[in-house]
């Protein structure tokens, strides 16, 4: 069993935070809820005080130090009420059928009424009679019996004549002190005394069992003995600190008119004690859970020590635990000497906070420190759940809670109703104790109301925002927020307010629900102004529905990154996508070029841009440079080749831009030889780097380069048919006709070249340098 937490001067629990966190991560579920009863309970107990209570399938009685039986409804409401005594009313009674009442009181008498007419009848003993049962048939047979006693020691069987017209009582037992307890089940009768607790078979007139009040226990009078009939043939005994169960078999007949048979002393009940143990804690009240007992126990608080357990209690017993057969009610009552245990029982009906010694664990209630108020000391009544052998249950009991219906919780001043936990009790406990997770399982499970999701959806979102965990809350926001639009914009919202919003544009609807434009707008701006989340916003932006927002303050709030730090690839693809949305694709265009995307060529003749592509030249070349040349040639009315040829040299990009200019006048030379002749040198150059096969005939078609500087840079690249060519335009043939005869070595291409020249000199000068 886990102790509760003592409270240190200072109002920390404990001296170390972390065995508090240890106690708070094991803190187990309560079974029960708690609500304090309404109705006429509060008018009546404002001027007296409740002492004791029983339950039948209809209604409850409840007694009063008056000496008044008040009649209730389950709701509180008094239906009936008996000025039955002089006296506290020590003990109530209900035959089984709920028709009649027995009561009990320090004042001698002990008075029985009907509940549905004038019936009364009242008995005289002359001493306190603590203990009443009606015969569980009295409302249906005619003997009208009922057993009772008290301090006087007498155990009396209370029957009436033959006649009808008088009663006379049989005394079952006495002699050994006071009677403390007795319950009627069938047709056998328990009861304690001093010496313990024996059992009597009213059907043969015969006792039939005696089991010993336990060594060492307290006297009945400061610890009362509980018991209770668990079913037919099971006696529950708690006393002191030990339960015993005692099974009671009988083979008796029961005749057509409701009375036993007598047989043999051979087939007469057999006693065996089927559970016994002893507790760690005194035992106040017991009674059947299911398949289980729940004990109301109390523990001495540490500063106690070896002190004797009558040092450490008032001389009444604290409470006593009740069950009734039908209803299965669980009904502690706690008696007038602890008045200030009303004030913390009566707040089981409202939160509790954390500063109030009552802790609920499991289906145990503790009431740390609640006497302490009384004697100073740190006693503890508890309420467990064990199992026959003393075993402690916790979670694996609660299925036996469809058992049990509801009970009250009775003090002194105040009434509160305890039921069993429901599903939204589970999901409301989950959640206080940020069991998010769970809960939401617990929802989706089909546990409670289905408006439930939207609660704990927001619970849990509102935890995860607390946390930090801001990616996680954003995941969950499909699931939980589901179809609503205003769930959906509030958060959208309230993200952004974060700062957070880029975690949540991935997981945003646009249908089902369709958001306010407002919403997508925002979302969109909260990517734009993150450069971690530039690639996102182009994603998005291509993904979602043109008409669910608009793009003109997206684009007001990108434009001025532009031609700043801020500004990356991913934001001016997203920008550019805009424009295309806006059907501003001149600057999409731009865009699109600076960011050499493969497809501009086609972006370009879809949407008709030729008269953009002015200052792209350069990126255009990039991107692919045969379609970019075929584009200027077509377009060389819109651009000049001298705009072209400026762009190429004058850019600071990285590229091969001689190779690009080298391509672009190759083209234009076959397209046009006279279109780029004041480039015609540069493209000497360019072909002798890049095409030397192709420089002859570019010499052989132009008349727009220098021949000296051709000549120098053939000369220099040792290319030896070109300065031949060049040399022989030059007029130099002499010098033209010695390479040919002396580098290249060819007799036959030295005659051809002398042959067109129509020169004599020049074969003599040929003749002259084959003999040398």
């Amino acid at each position: 069993m886990q102790k509760s937490p003592f409270l240190s001067e200072n109002g920390v629990e404990g001296d170390d935070e972390r065995e508090e966190e240890e106690e708070e991560d094991d803190e187990e579920e309560p079974r029960l809820k708690y609500q304090r009863m309404g109705g006429s309970i509060p008018s009546l107990l404002s001027g007296d005080s409740a002492s004791c209570i029983a339950v039948a399938e209809r209604m409850i009685a409840l007694g009063t130090d008056d000496g008044t039986v008040h009649i209730l409804d389950f709701l509180g409401n008094q239906v009936k009420e008996f000025s039955a005594h002089s006296a506290a009313v020590n003990d109530l009674s209900f035959d089984i059928e709920g028709e009649y009442i027995g009561s009990c009181s320090d004042d001698g008498f002990v008075v029985l009424h009907s509940l549905f007419t004038d019936e009364k009848l009242k008995f005289e003993y002359h001493r306190p009679m603590k203990a009443i049962a009606l015969d569980p048939d009295y409302a249906r047979k005619s003997s009208g019996r009922f057993v009772t006693g008290g301090l006087a020691g007498h155990l009396y069987l209370n029957t009436k004549k033959w006649l009808g017209y008088a009663y006379k009582d049989q005394v079952l037992h006495s002699g050994e002190g006071p009677i403390h307890a007795v319950k009627w089940r069938t047709s056998l009768i328990a009861w304690a005394n001093d010496m313990g607790v024996k059992v009597y078979d009213a059907a043969n007139d015969q006792r039939i069992t005696f089991i010993e009040r336990p060594r060492g226990s307290p006297h009945p009078e400061i610890l009362l003995p509980h018991l209770v009939w668990q079913d037919d043939a099971l006696l529950v005994i708690g006393w002191g600190t030990y339960v015993k169960i005692a099974s009671i078999r009988s083979n008796l007949n029961k005749g057509a008119n409701g009375t036993y048979k007598h047989v043999s002393m051979s087939n007469m009940n057999q006693v065996n004690i089927v559970a016994s143990f002893q507790t760690s804690y005194y035992i106040l009240g017991i009674a059947p859970f299911g398949d289980s007992l729940v004990v109301l126990a109390y523990i001495l608080g540490e500063k106690d020590g070896e002190k004797e357990f009558s040092s450490t209690i008032p001389s009444r017993q604290v409470c006593v635990l009740y069950s009734s057969e039908k209803a299965k009610f669980l009904v502690m009552v706690y008696t007038p000497y602890f008045e200030a245990l009303c004030a913390i029982i009566s707040a089981l009906s409202v939160s509790v906070p954390a500063s109030l010694p009552i802790y609920l664990h499991g289906v145990t209630l503790f009431l740390t420190e609640a006497t302490a108020v009384v004697t100073g000391n740190a006693q503890r009544p508890e309420v467990h759940i064990v199992s026959w052998n003393n075993d402690e249950l916790a979670t694996d009991v609660l299925p036996q809670l469809c058992r049990w219906t509801v009970g009250y919780i009775v003090s002194p001043k105040d009434v509160v109703i305890a039921k069993p936990r429901d599903a939204e009790d589970h999901i409301a406990w989950l959640l206080q104790h940020g069991c998010h997770e769970k809960a939401l399982a617990a929802v989706e499970a089909g546990q409670g109301r289905s408006k439930l999701l939207d609660e704990v959806g927001t619970r849990y979102l509102d935890h995860l925002i607390v946390e930090r965990k801001y990616a996680e809350a954003a995941s969950l926001c499909p699931k939980l927020l589901r179809g609503s639009p205003t769930a959906w914009e509030r958060w959208v919202f309230h993200f952004s307010h974060l700062r957070q919003l880029p975690v949540l544009v991935p997981y945003m609807p646009t249908e089902t629900p369709r958001l306010r434009d407002t919403a997508y707008e925002v979302a969109l701006v909260a990517l734009a102004t993150n450069p971690a989340f530039h690639k996102d916003l182009v994603s998005t932006v291509k993904s979602w529905p043109r008409v669910i927002y608009s793009v003109l303050p997206v684009i007001s709030a990108i434009e001025p990154q532009l031609n700043t730090s801020s500004m990356t690839d991913a934001l001016k693809e997203a920008l550019a996508e805009l424009y295309v949305i806006n059907g501003q694709y001149e600057k999409a265009f731009s865009l699109y070029a600076d960011l050499m995307k493969p497809d501009i060529f086609d972006f370009i003749e879809r949407h008709n841009l030729q008269n953009s592509i002015h200052e792209k030249v350069v990126p255009l070349m990039i991107v692919d440079c045969k379609q970019a040349v075929n584009l200027l040639l077509q377009n060389r009315d819109l651009i000049t080749p001298s705009e072209v040829v400026s762009q190429l040299l004058n850019t600071r990009k990285k590229c091969d831009t001689r190779y690009f200019l080298h391509l672009y006048l190759h083209s234009l030379f076959e397209v046009n030889p006279h279109a780029g002749k004041e480039f015609h040198d540069m493209q000497v150059e360019l072909y002798v780097e890049y095409d030397p096969k192709m420089l002859l005939p570019f010499l052989r078609g132009s008349q727009h380069y220098t021949l000296e500087k051709a000549y120098e840079i053939c000369a220099r690249k040792d290319l030896l048919r070109e300065q031949v060519f060049i040399l022989g335009r030059m007029g130099n043939s002499k010098q033209a006709l010695a390479v040919i005869i002396n580098e290249l070595g060819d007799i036959e291409e030295a005659v051809e070249f002398v042959t067109m020249q129509h020169d004599d000199d020049l074969w003599e000068e040929l003749i002259h340098q084959c003999l040398h």
